[in-house]
């Protein structure tokens, strides 16, 4: 495969193939860089050098019926895990500041949950208003599945963006959770498109399913147009049927980052998840296909620290975004 040739056509504006994608994933530990430069012209054209920062806050946790074989928060595996019920406005605004105070973009309020109830929501769209007159951050919400009702409630109240991850292929899906389904998933995020806001769907690799899993989420997140994917490495957690699953190497996460931004090429990529365990030392390299980050740690697990992030964005020759007023 000439690397560099699939770049340029994906800048030519023709999508790349399932066996070209699948290529990618399956290209020689030697071939790592010269992917990656074909992968970094396309994110250049549309992203520039800049990585955006995003801030989650884990706003109800622990408190999760679903079944999700990769959460810490899931039922059953609830080992070493905070439990409180949903946060007060006030501590969901005192958040957003903090998340403003690091450079982030984007505020990402969180619930461990089926979907919210009605206190649950109005408790979510009080602190967005709040936060709107108060603080210069963008909003993104993941509350679990939305019906059509819920998904207008937060878009009025001035949510940006809503996160719902596919987690992986339909195939695989039900290897991974089977007290909702995949096309819970998929109802939820056109739902939330449907409103006006965003799309930030995603998934997990590494959870044991094949490369063309992997190849398959990635067009499946094309067709639904989604605006941004996270993509998160399996940090498996004690306590969940995935516990003993084998981290992938920092070359295969790359190769997967690389393949995302090709289908993908003007969606934000987000290493997400798993980065620091996954990417070791070959970290910095993410930046080369991805765009956007978390800092300052996930749900249940700490990064490596907001300094040592905003150093090696530095240091591999990168800038942080700055939000672009509306």
């Amino acid at each position: 495969m000439n690397w560099s040739s699939l770049g340029y056509k994906v800048l030519e504006g023709e999508p790349i193939t399932r066996e070209e994608a699948l290529a990618v994933l399956r290209a020689d530990d030697h071939e790592v860089l010269a992917v990656l430069d074909a992968a970094f012209r396309v994110r250049l054209h549309y992203c520039g050098r800049e990585v955006r920062l995003h801030v989650l806050q884990n706003a109800k946790s622990g408190m999760c019926r679903e079944n999700c074989a990769f959460c810490s928060q899931a039922i059953g595996a609830y080992s070493g895990v905070d439990r409180y019920r949903m946060q007060t406005v006030g501590e969901l605004v005192a958040g957003a500041k903090e998340a403003h105070d690091r450079q982030a973009v984007k505020y990402c309020m969180v619930t461990a949950t089926r979907g919210p109830s009605e206190n649950e929501l109005e408790t979510i769209c009080e602190a967005v208003r709040q936060i709107k007159q108060d603080v210069p951050i963008e909003i993104c919400t993941s509350l679990g599945l939305l019906n059509d009702e819920q998904a207008r409630q937060l878009a009025e109240a001035g949510v940006h963006r809503f996160n719902h991850n596919l987690e992986t292929s339909r195939r695989y899906f039900p290897n991974v959770c089977q007290t909702h389904t995949y096309d819970d998933r998929v109802a939820t995020v056109r739902a939330a498109k449907a409103a006006g806001m965003e799309a930030c769907c995603g998934g997990i690799v590494g959870m044991g399913e094949e490369l063309d899993d992997r190849v398959e989420l990635a067009f499946a997140l094309r067709e639904l147009e989604v605006e941004s994917i996270p993509v998160n490495f399996l940090d498996p957690r004690p306590g969940t049927p995935l516990e003993h699953v084998e981290r992938l190497s920092p070359t295969d996460c790359l190769k997967v980052l690389a393949m995302f931004r090709l289908v993908n090429p003007q969606s934000e990529i987000r290493v997400a998840g798993g980065r620091e365990v996954n990417l070791r030392h070959l970290q910095p390299l993410a930046f080369y296909p991805a765009n956007s980050m978390f800092t300052e740690g996930y749900l249940t697990t700490p990064g490596q620290g907001y300094e040592r992030d905003l150093n090696m964005i530095k240091d591999a020759g990168f800038a942080v975004a700055e939000l672009t007023p509306a």
